[in-house]
């Protein structure tokens, strides 16, 4: 039997939602992680190329929002801002830039990041942006949010809760699977119903409204099974129950879900492709030699050093996985080898 729950234990979801409110309005600025975009200016800058091909694409609208979810510092939108209003200004001038926040500290650095190249408005809800066409940026945004977890026992399905620093479980329905196959006593089966509701929501919009969404994260290509919730306290990796508030919380994306939800929604869906290879493809290394020829040669070696860090397989190039939705009726988007999903 199922022992009874704590009277004030919360669904895994419920727990990781507040703690990581906590910890991004409370941490000092990423400083148990590095993203991307902090590792070369160069991450940035091919995806604000990415999103001058997708506006051009698009018919090249004299007005639409460029966002970003999760933007960090920052780093990422102002690398991409400074390639848009050097190469492409009438971009520029049609773009009105806004970004999916919460964090009162983040805002601020964002702020003073992106003084240089526009004014840009917040959000606490990627579904309150603005109406018409729209170029959506988000790198490690769904890792973040917060998942439920499901384990079937020899008793039926039950669902993870937290009390005390501890899981419990209660009896629960079957989670839905993508591909609907059979499970193994208990497996953990994880389900974001945030991010399966972003894709729901940008999937509606991109099937009647032009534009594009592009997701990089680290995740599985194939439907998730397995427990990988995990924290990173002090630069370290801890015990994701421990110290709510005092960690950041992430589990990896399942790319499968993800995509399936756009598709029934309306969009075309590419990818996935490892990080390592659509960056290859949108000119990593060409990009990286241009800077380099410019540079001391300690300042040459920390360039192709992060472009290696980005794009190895055995560094970051297969861990994080590249998805992008767009309207159908658009071009495919620059850096897929793919169709559309189907």
């Amino acid at each position: 039997m199922t022992a009874a729950l704590p009277p004030h234990a919360q669904r895994l979801d419920h727990f990781m939602a507040q703690a990581n409110a906590r910890y991004y309005a409370s941490t000092p600025l990423l400083s148990d992680f590095i993203t991307a975009p902090e590792i070369s200016q160069v991450f940035g800058e091919l995806l604000g190329g990415w999103a001058a091909m997708v506006w051009q694409g698009m018919g090249c609208p004299a007005s639409f929002t460029l966002a970003e979810a999760g933007p960090g510092r920052g780093t990422l939108m102002a690398d991409a801002l400074r390639l848009i209003t050097r190469h492409v200004p009438a971009m520029a001038q049609a773009q009105t830039v806004h970004l999916v926040e919460t964090s009162p500290l983040m805002r601020a650095a964002q702020a003073q990041a992106l003084a240089p190249y526009a004014s840009p408005i917040w959000h606490n809800d990627i579904n309150t942006l603005p109406d018409g066409p729209l170029i959506l940026l988000a790198n490690e945004f769904l890792d973040a949010l917060p998942i439920r977890q499901f384990i079937q026992t020899d008793t039926g399905w039950h669902e993870r809760y937290v009390a005390d620093g501890a899981f419990h479980l209660a009896p629960s329905a079957a989670p839905t699977l993508p591909d609907n196959r059979a499970l193994e006593p208990q497996t953990v089966v994880e389900l974001c119903e945030p991010a399966l509701a972003t894709a729901r929501w940008l999937g509606q919009r991109l099937a009647h409204s032009p534009g594009a969404g592009l997701f990089i994260d680290y995740g599985h290509a194939s439907t998730l099974t397995g427990d990988s919730l995990q924290a990173l306290r002090h630069a370290r990796h801890a015990p994701p129950l421990e110290a709510a508030g005092e960690a950041d919380l992430t589990a990896h994306v399942d790319f499968t879900a993800f995509a399936a939800a756009a598709t029934q929604a309306g969009a075309a869906v590419y990818g996935t492709e490892t990080q390592g290879a659509f960056l290859r493809r949108l000119g990593l290394m060409e990009r990286t030699e241009q800077l380099a020829r410019t540079a001391t040669p300690a300042e040459a070696a920390t360039l192709r050093d992060s472009a290696h860090r980005l794009a190895a397989p055995e560094k970051m190039g297969h861990l994080f996985r590249v998805m992008a939705l767009a309207s159908p009726f658009l071009p495919p988007p620059p850096g897929f080898t793919k169709g559309p999903a189907t």
